[in-house]
């Protein structure tokens, strides 16, 4: 297929509040360098996705709040590329929106739906199998999802059941199954036809638009009350999004269509969910700290995560093992790292005080 009609969508509209204090409502973890490599998650995701597809043929969908934020760091990407959803309603929405307004650019496109914040180490893979995924998509009735292949039995990932064919690049999806709990993730690990599900999705417009008809019915109808690419887009968004169901693209279309195809990758992943994940993927000193500073002392100290807005400060921790410390204009984070799955309740008991908005 020819690179004009391949089109690329970057979801970015989480407020990543697993991330806080680094990530705020203001500034949420795509925009951050989480990583402390020099380009911020969104801008990773664009390096990646641009080798393979022309930066006009590239969106971003993410809150209208963000919409400025996303200009400042892809400068590349035309202005009308970024598009900014009134209302948050998870993937399924954003995603028909998307393949509406590219469908009206271009009937016979393929795109690729890309989270703006996750890990991959592997690029070369990554662009090998979306090559095949676009290939795959712009030829069959296929919604093409790419699927990791499990290194753990992680509850914190969604899995996809395939149905074995062998010596095959893709296989046909059996099912989606949401987060399990421990003795099921083992058992999806050791049956191996499970594989992660990244939300990374390739699909021709007209089979997603089918897919929507057949499955969404009524959230298309909503939509198709707009025009796209026009002066009216924007105020006829803004009066469906409340009437649009909320609802993610898996459970909305995946689980239930019959033509989704999985290719297994092997592609360094991590969606870094928590602070944890960040540490995993971080470099560290020999004492298993994971701290960009200049300035550190460390005494009976190991296996912490420290970040810093300000990485000019000395830091000296004593007798810390496994903390996640985090320290940023308004807010200062000490807590175990076993404990980041809790930062979600921090955030939410923070807003009880006289302004506490303010910190978040």
């Amino acid at each position: 297929m020819s690179k004009s009609d391949k089109y690329c969508v970057i979801m970015a509209g989480g407020i990543g509040s697993r991330f806080w204090p680094m990530s705020t409502q203001k500034f949420p973890k795509q925009f951050q360098d989480i990583l402390g490599v020099g380009r911020t998650m969104i801008q990773q995701t664009y390096d990646r996705i641009s080798k393979l597809i022309p930066k006009e043929n590239i969106f971003v969908i993410t809150n209208k709040e963000y919409i400025e934020l996303s200009h400042q760091q892809l400068p590349e990407i035309p202005q009308e590329n970024i598009v900014g959803e009134p209302l948050m309603k998870n993937t399924a929405a954003c995603n028909l929106y998307m393949a509406n307004k590219i469908a009206e650019i271009d009937p016979n496109a393929t795109m690729v739906a890309l989270p703006a914040d996750h890990l991959i180490l592997k690029e070369d893979i990554f662009l090998e199998k979306i090559e095949l995924a676009f290939e795959l998509a712009s030829k069959h009735d296929y919604l093409v999802t790419l699927g990791i292949t499990p290194t753990r039995p992680d509850t914190g990932y969604g899995y996809i059941q395939f149905v074995d064919k062998h010596n095959s690049d893709y296989y046909k999806v059996k099912t989606f199954t949401e987060k399990p709990i421990l003795e099921i993730a083992k058992s999806f690990l050791e049956s191996g036809d499970f594989l992660w599900n990244a939300g990374i999705f390739i699909w021709n417009v007209k089979s997603i638009h089918h897919a929507f008809e057949t499955y969404l019915p009524e959230m298309t109808q909503h939509f198709t009350a707009c025009e796209y690419n026009a002066e009216s887009e924007k105020s006829c968004i803004e009066l469906i999004y409340p009437k649009v169901q909320k609802i993610s693209i898996d459970n909305g279309i995946l689980e239930k269509a019959k033509n989704v195809y999985v290719i297994p990758a092997d592609l360094g992943w991590s969606d870094l969910g928590t602070w944890t994940s960040v540490y995993e993927n971080t470099e560290k000193d020999e004492n298993g700290n994971a701290a960009k500073l200049k300035h550190l002392l460390t005494y009976n100290s190991k296996g912490n995560i420290i970040r810093l807005k300000n990485n000019s400060k000395a830091v000296i921790i004593d007798g810390l093992e496994n903390y996640i410390i985090v320290d940023t204009d308004k807010a200062l984070l000490i807590c175990p790292r076993d404990h980041d799955q809790l930062i979600k309740d921090y955030v939410l008991d923070l807003k009880s005080f006289k302004k506490g908005d303010k910190f978040i």
